[in-house]
């Protein structure tokens, strides 16, 4: 398992607590793009009706293009999700001492 380590300073501060880890804000905007995307699916599902063009394709294609949104909305960090966790939990990693590192990918 690779995981990411927090490494110290020679005044005894975390690397985490001054800049956050290039995985910790991978995993923040991850997650911002899959909080938007679910936000933008529950918005589609409150249309009223079918339209004429409406069909497994368009759907589809609709999903795709929704997803690519997301991720570009997320990106952007106009919404600040991603900034949020990133403060809450890299303070978190930086304050306790006991904090396990970050899988980067499951163990195989």
């Amino acid at each position: 398992m690779t995981q990411v380590a927090m490494t110290t300073t020679a005044t005894g501060t975390s690397q985490t607590a001054a800049q956050p880890s290039a995985q910790l804000q991978k995993t923040a905007k991850a997650f911002e793009a899959i909080f938007l995307r679910q936000m933008i699916a529950t918005m589609r599902s409150s249309s009223l009706g079918e339209g004429l063009t409406d069909s497994d394709a368009t759907a589809q294609f609709r999903d795709m293009s929704d997803s690519r949104t997301a991720d570009n909305m997320a990106e952007t960090g106009r919404f600040g999700i991603a900034d949020l966790l990133i403060k809450q939990l890299g303070a978190k990693m930086a304050t306790d001492p006991n904090a396990k590192p970050v899988a980067e990918e499951p163990p195989k």
